[in-house]
């Protein structure tokens, strides 16, 4: 079914992506409605904005073939926000009509013709390499700004820049997540980034196998690939690939057969294959953030400056600016010699036992949230290595205490309803228990107790900066 200009562009989902989704489709002339299932006070603060705008909304609206049937006009297309499944059965039966379906991104995309696309990916590392990238090209000069998964959508963003005396970017950095690429199979960046790939919303995916398709789909999209060779998922796929690029952050003789590496670490320099010929490029310490993983994330960025045109003490220097990424082992403050760090953006086991790795103990480690599916080995034998005190809270909390005692973890264990209560706890041990830092790195995601990620960083950071020695 081939939709007409009178046909209705139904948006499910009230959230970022779904409210700038709507808007730019408006913009376009097309006439939008909004059907979202909850109703809550900040979703009828959302709607009325709209409402305002001449978009119609409908709160508390099932997702139901025969809701969206009583919507008075004939569909022609839905828009899907991320939080809904792909293989929801009412946009099966949507599928069933020949009703054109696409994600979020598809808008934004399509509008966005022809700004190339810089397109990230990843279980982790992917929102640090999405601001790092950015940063980057932005520091040299060239009008790169991010969006997607990050910040604001790509539809916010297409819209605003529309509308402004600029113009569209030259090019767009985009953050994507496994929902997002699922849901727009036309995106195809010219530049695509995959950091990292562990067991991560399988509850949603089913398999590793499906979720490593959904990912490897959009760097099959991409003119340019780009892979993080230290990855132990990726490099045992290595030999699949026709063509990519590899980086690794160590010495390029200890990768397999299989890779090659366009840049590399030797010396605490970064290096650079270029033509056969082996360039030192820049310093590999130019990057203040801490961990090993972090100068992966660097050197994938460092990929995308040399594939614009940049130059390596161009892009050194920029890293040196480099002001660090909000909810990534964030440091917040110092506090009578203890140190605080705000990782809430560590949202399963594998994220982390990566902050666990990059800082120096001993740890006092708050954790807890949504629990996800997942192994937890590696994390609990990293907080064996690194924390002696770990304070859990929120709907995890005792699931959490089981699985530690269950793994053998040493330390001293605490329960908590939530962080109001956990961040004063683990001040308190971590000075009767003589540790370096208190790092909130959850494990977890949010939804028990906040509408995301960042707000749960933003309510650590007010705790640890209200706190007295």
């Amino acid at each position: 079914m081939s939709a007409t200009a009178q046909d209705l562009t139904v948006v499910i989902g009230l959230g970022r992506s779904g409210r700038g989704a709507a808007r730019l489709l408006q913009s376009q002339g097309k006439q939008v409605c909004v059907v979202e299932s909850s109703r809550t006070t900040s979703l009828e603060r959302s709607a009325a904005e709209l409402v305002n705008q001449g978009i119609d909304v409908r709160l508390g609206m099932p997702l139901e073939l025969a809701s969206l049937e009583q919507l008075g006009s004939p569909i022609g297309r839905v828009i899907v926000s991320p939080g809904v499944r792909w293989d929801h059965p009412t946009l099966e039966a949507l599928r069933k009509q020949g009703i054109a379906l696409g994600g979020e991104l598809v808008p934004a995309w399509e509008a966005s013709r022809p700004v190339p696309w810089i397109g990230i990916t990843g279980t982790n590392g992917k929102t640090t390499v999405t601001h790092l990238v950015s940063h980057l090209l932005q520091e040299c000069g060239i009008d790169a700004p991010m969006a997607g998964n990050v910040g604001r959508s790509a539809a916010e963003l297409v819209l605003e820049r529309q509308d402004s005396a600029a113009g569209l970017p030259p090019w767009m950095v985009v953050e994507l997540s496994s929902y997002q690429i699922e849901a727009a199979p036309a995106v195809a960046p010219r530049i695509g980034i995959w950091t990292t790939l562990t067991p991560d919303h399988l509850e949603r995916h089913g398999t590793l196998t499906a979720y490593r398709a959904i990912k490897r789909s959009l760097l099959e999209r991409s003119e340019v690939r780009l892979l993080n060779a230290d990855d132990p998922d990726l490099r045992a796929h290595a030999a699949s690939w026709d063509r990519a690029s590899w980086i690794t952050a160590g010495p390029r003789e200890a990768m397999p057969e299989a890779i090659r590496p366009r840049l590399w670490i030797q010396a605490n320099r970064v290096w650079q294959d270029k033509g056969g010929e082996h360039h030192d490029l820049m310093a590999a310490d130019c990057l203040a953030m801490p961990g090993d993983h972090n100068r992966q994330n660097m050197l994938l960025a460092a990929a995308v400056g040399l594939e614009v045109g940049l130059n390596g003490p161009q892009m050194e220097q920029a890293f040196r600016r480099f002001p660090g990424v909000p909810h990534r082992l964030e440091r917040i403050r110092e506090l009578g010699g203890l140190l605080y760090y705000n990782d809430s953006k560590a949202t399963n086991y594998d994220a982390a036992e990566v902050a666990l790795r990059a800082l120096a103990g001993p740890l006092v480690v708050l954790a807890g949230g949504q629990a996800k599916i997942g192994d937890a080995s590696g994390w609990i034998q990293a907080l064996e290595r690194k924390a002696r005190g770990v304070v859990l809270f929120g709907q995890a909390s005792a699931a959490f205490r089981t699985l530690l005692e269950q793994g053998n973890y040493s330390g001293t264990i605490s329960c908590c309803d939530d962080l109001d209560e956990a961040v004063p706890l683990a001040h308190f041990l971590a000075r009767q228990l003589e540790c370096k830092a208190v790092l909130l790195s959850p494990a977890c995601a949010s939804f028990d107790q906040y509408a995301d990620f960042e707000a749960r960083g933003d309510h650590f950071r007010g705790l640890v900066l209200a706190l007295r020695d």
